[in-house]
């Protein structure tokens, strides 16, 4: 066992949330989460995380307006046609599932109550891969060719940017659930780039605040070296130094990567009180090699990119009392038991909300724009997330549209208001922990403004 350096209780110096954080409380959905009297214990010796009350502010699907949807007053000519861009291969496939089925379960709802400007919306799904490979490239190149509208993808921050100017100079809307990185606010994209997701300056307060008030004094990284991985390890680093901690090392591996001994030794070298790993699928390789040189697992953070369901693949009891993050509210029941009716194997859903509410939200802006065109589309979806009458779901929400009304759509994954760039400008983050049989639990849901 290697002997880690105690970590002193005191009282961090939480960097601030825009506004503030908001600890939420409304009841979430789902047999796994924890009462209100439960609390988390840490393994003995190693850091103690704050219990939560398995809270969020997770949503039920709101009912459908009563009454027929009323028709709308424009035709098209041609029908809203959506690509999706999202990972079956790679190091992400395991986002992939969650991520289609809410696209698939849009697309459901949307052509249930009449479709768009008149007609069914279409939508065809194509392999994003990751940055070994040139299938974005190509799967891009073959939605362009079928004349979409608007495509939805990438998962991963960096293959997004391999496709991003080739799909926005196509006059396309490039429409991304789960990208995350700061470089796209600034992004030269004609105003065609959106994005459910938010950029991980939130996410990285969220996670360096919170191992902070776990008691952490020093940590150690492990990082995937490309725009996502460096770009959230800036945002942790900055937030957790903020708090008065310290970074006592800091290790990169590459795309691709088997090998992650040396890494591995430098960080545990450094003694540090938590580690975090910066990673996607890699992570079912890297976990048993930290736990197995005597890292305990209550010390252990993940991120949006690797936190997931682990019961298949790594031994019980590996991953007891770690923490992970990622965007979003907490999936409602109600949500969940939905997007399980598209695809019955779904493990999590992490962005499933994310990839539903982009469906939504370009529907939305079609429909207020009166045309299918990508850039006429763009000029719109900043329209429908703010400033109108509240709704939750495409018939809600057109039915306001179609009677000439303005909206504010909130989806299932928080409120979505949008920035000028495309960015949302509030969000959640979830917290979550691990149990012993390797699955999830919700800790709680941190609200922020970027």
């Amino acid at each position: 066992m290697i002997s880690l350096s105690p970590a002193a209780p005191r009282l961090a110096k939480l960097t601030a949330l825009s506004v503030g954080v908001a600890f939420l409380a409304t009841a979430c959905g789902g047999t796994s989460t924890p009462s209100s009297t439960e609390t988390t214990t840490a393994p003995a010796g190693a850091i103690s995380c704050p219990a939560g009350d398995g809270a969020g502010a997770s949503k039920s699907a709101a009912a459908a307006p009563s009454g027929a949807v009323p028709a709308s007053t424009t035709t098209s000519p041609e029908p809203l046609k959506i690509g999706s861009l999202l990972p079956t291969t790679g190091n992400l496939a395991f986002l992939g599932p969650p991520e289609i089925a809410g696209v698939e379960l849009a697309k459901k709802e949307i052509n249930a109550a009449g479709g768009v400007l008149g007609k069914p919306i279409e939508v065809t799904h194509r392999d994003s891969g990751d940055t070994k490979t040139d299938i974005a490239t190509q799967s891009t190149t073959a939605l362009l060719g079928m004349g979409v509208n608007a495509i939805v993808g990438a998962a991963s921050s960096s293959v997004s940017k391999t496709v991003i100017n080739q799909i926005t100079g196509a006059g396309v809307v490039h429409f991304s659930p789960a990208n995350t990185s700061p470089d796209f606010t600034t992004w030269d994209d004609k105003g065609l780039y959106w994005r459910t997701a938010p950029s991980d300056v939130l996410q990285g307060k969220v996670l360096g605040n919170f191992m902070a008030t776990c008691g952490a004094q020093t940590v150690g990284m492990i990082v995937l070296n490309d725009a996502y991985g460096t770009g959230l390890a800036k945002n942790v680093k900055a937030a957790f130094e903020a708090a008065g901690g310290q970074v006592v090392a800091e290790e990169l591996y590459n795309t691709g990567d088997t090998q992650f001994s040396s890494q591995i030794d430098k960080v545990v070298a450094a003694k540090p009180d938590a580690i975090v790993l910066i990673s996607f699928d890699e992570a079912k390789s890297i976990l048993p090699l930290i736990t197995g040189k005597g890292v305990k697992s209550g010390q252990l953070f993940l991120v949006d990119g690797n936190t997931s369901d682990y019961s298949k693949v790594l031994q019980p009891g590996t991953m007891t009392g770690a923490h992970g993050t990622f965007p979003g509210t907490f999936a409602a029941e109600a949500f969940t038991k939905e997007l399980l009716g598209v695809d019955p194997a779904l493990k999590d859903f992490t962005y499933g909300g994310e990839s539903y509410d982009a469906v939504n939200l370009i529907a939305l802006a079609a429909e207020s724009a009166k045309s299918v065109k990508g850039v006429d589309i763009a000029a719109k979806l900043k329209e429908v997330s703010l400033g109108g009458e509240k709704c939750t779901t495409y018939p809600s929400c057109v039915t306001l549209l179609r009677n000439g009304k303005d909206i504010d759509y909130d989806g299932q994954s928080g409120p979505v208001t949008f920035s000028d760039a495309g960015d949302p400008t509030e969000a959640y983050i979830g917290i979550y922990e691990y149990t012993a049989e390797n699955t999830l639990k919700p800790v709680k849901s941190e609200f922020g403004k970027l």
